[in-house]
């Protein structure tokens, strides 16, 4: 072999030895065909794709604000939520629906699904006021009014958390009430207030503060209240799994809770 053959045949191996470690270093810096359309995180680790949340239906309009801020805070994320009562979103949860995280009005249904949950942790509180009429125009005061059968009270049914939260308030207070219609969730007893299908209706305090300009809230003394816990937390049939952790991570974070705040909402 000559000299000349040589010496390109040690360069040429130089030159392979060189380009190995170039090339184990180099990975999929964009994501690369490995890592598939339905990645839930960029090569940073931050958040990205879609993320559907299932919510109780007295989050539905701090949550938009919340989704827009989530989204802002996250370039490549898109939030989408399906607000029901949370008996309803407990439902769909065993059906299968497809869906990324969940958020109840009330520990019980969050707890009854610690199969399908990660963990769950308490993003705000909220509480009961009475819905009457704009201009209260039945004086209602108190609890204890709701009882006259000359009112159309409107409650929740029973399953649903406002609906049981209700129960047990005039419950302690050995009031009785017969409503005109139990409706499915807390936006529904809102809205036969609003549509003067009912005189008044127990709803919760954020919601009544959404309708300033077609009810009045009558407060309900702390002592004869009841505070709503609203747990959140990742499905485990998510598809999305790492963003599905951050938003409800997120929900904790100062930011959301100052949103959650300016919503009426307490903090947990």
């Amino acid at each position: 072999m000559s000299l000349a053959l040589t010496r390109r045949h040690a360069a040429a191996v130089l030159t392979a030895a060189l380009l190995v470690p170039l090339a184990a270093c180099g990975g999929n810096d964009d994501g690369g065909k490995d890592a598939g359309a339905g990645s839930s995180a960029s090569a940073s680790g931050a958040p990205k794709g879609r993320l559907t949340v299932l919510a109780a239906a007295s989050l539905t309009d701090v949550f938009k604000t919340a989704g827009d801020a989530f989204e802002k805070k996250n370039p490549g994320t898109r939030v989408t939520f399906s607000f029901a009562g949370s008996q309803e979103l407990a439902a769909q949860v065993e059906q299968g629906a497809p869906a990324d995280a969940l958020v109840t009005a009330d520990t019980k249904t969050m707890d009854g699904l610690k199969g399908d949950t990660g963990a769950s942790t308490i993003i705000a509180r909220n509480r009961l006021v009475i819905a009457t009429g704009e201009g209260n125009p039945d004086k209602i005061e108190n609890l204890e009014d709701l009882a006259d059968p000359g009112l159309k009270v409107v409650l929740a049914t029973p399953e649903v958390p406002v609906g049981r939260y209700s129960r047990q308030v005039l419950d302690a207070q050995k009031i009785k009430v017969k409503p005109v219609s139990e409706e499915p969730n807390v936006r529904a007893v809102l809205s036969k207030v609003e549509l003067g299908e009912a005189d008044a209706g127990i709803v919760y305090k954020t919601d009544a503060a959404t309708a300033t300009d077609k009810v009045d809230a009558v407060e309900i003394p702390t002592a004869q209240n009841a505070i709503a816990d609203y747990p959140a937390a990742t499905l485990k049939a998510s598809k999305n799994s790492r963003t599905a952790e951050a938003f409800v991570e997120w929900l904790s974070s100062p930011e959301a809770q100052k949103i959650l705040r300016s919503a009426g909402f307490q903090k947990p």
